[in-house]
């Protein structure tokens, strides 16, 4: 309950003790337990789950991304007697699930893999959302082809702490091999000339900020730090600017920063989209 904020001491001594299991996260995230206030709206448990190596971490956003966590978590445990032990955020919002496409179980466990690429000619860009914010990038996702006429994939990104581990290994192995480098899983995902990254998640900036080195091209985290607040998820999720407002602003952003668009765009849309340029900071509201 309330996650690694809480309960870090046990799961450094679970760590410590090569024990194995699952723990779940039901009270996940600082947007989605909409009415806890300060102390209970969890933001950063995934940042503290990258610290313990043999603990193994997932935001999974939809049922079937869970079963294919904990069937290989099953595996590794059980079957090739691996002394890990998972943390899985499941939270507490309720959405409706998709039948899992196919050739996507890799991309779940890796930590990455595109759930919906545009359908629009445009300039291009990608968007990253994970747990319940992946309708965040999924609605800024139309409202970017629609109005803006701009082309962003969707991906869900399962694990940011994966993806980092793959990272980091293959810069150390890359130090130390400079004849014969690898390329990063997220770096071979993204492929060249795929714009500019914006990654949503209902955790601190942090979480997502943990592969920035590792993603070619301009990466724009959005997150929930400050404290959190009782309210609705709707009012929550524009206080920390994390809605598809948000998501669509900071494409639209990254676009204009990296000369593909004009600076009058993003002006204009923050009209259209009812944002204020002088809204208070949520990480000091």
């Amino acid at each position: 309950m309330f996650g690694l904020q809480r309960t870090g001491d046990q799961v450094w001594a679970l760590g410590d003790q090569r024990g194995r299991g699952f723990m779940l996260g039901a009270t996940a995230g600082r947007t989605t337990l909409n009415g806890e206030g300060l102390q209970h709206q969890d933001g950063h448990s995934h940042l503290l789950a990258n610290t313990p190596p043999n603990l193994v971490a997932y935001d999974p956003a939809y049922a079937y991304e869970v079963a294919v966590i904990i069937k290989d978590g099953l595996r590794r445990m059980l079957e090739d007697d691996e002394d890990v032990f998972y943390y899985i955020t499941l939270y507490n919002e309720n959405y409706a699930m998709p039948a899992m496409p196919e050739g996507v179980a890799e991309g779940i466990l890796r930590g990455l893999y595109r759930i919906r690429a545009s359908s629009v000619s445009g300039p291009r860009a990608q968007i990253f959302g994970s747990g319940p914010m992946i309708h965040s990038a999924l609605a800024a996702q139309a409202l970017l082809a629609q109005r803006y006429g701009v082309a962003a994939d969707v991906w869900s990104v399962t694990s940011y702490q994966q993806l980092f581990r793959d990272g980091r290994a293959v810069q150390r192995y890359n130090l130390m091999h400079p004849k014969a480098p690898k390329t990063s899983y997220v770096a071979a995902a993204l492929g060249v000339n795929s714009g500019p990254v914006v990654a949503v998640s209902d955790w601190i900036e942090e979480v997502p900020s943990l592969i920035a080195r590792f993603v070619p091209g301009r990466f724009t985290p959005l997150g929930t730090n400050g404290f959190g607040r009782s309210d609705t998820r709707d009012a929550l999720r524009n206080h920390f600017e994390v809605d598809a407002r948000w998501v669509t602003l900071a494409v639209l952003a990254s676009l204009a920063q990296d000369g593909v668009i004009a600076p009058d765009v993003v002006s204009k849309a923050m009209g259209e989209l009812d944002i204020d340029p002088n809204k208070v900071d949520p990480m000091y509201a």
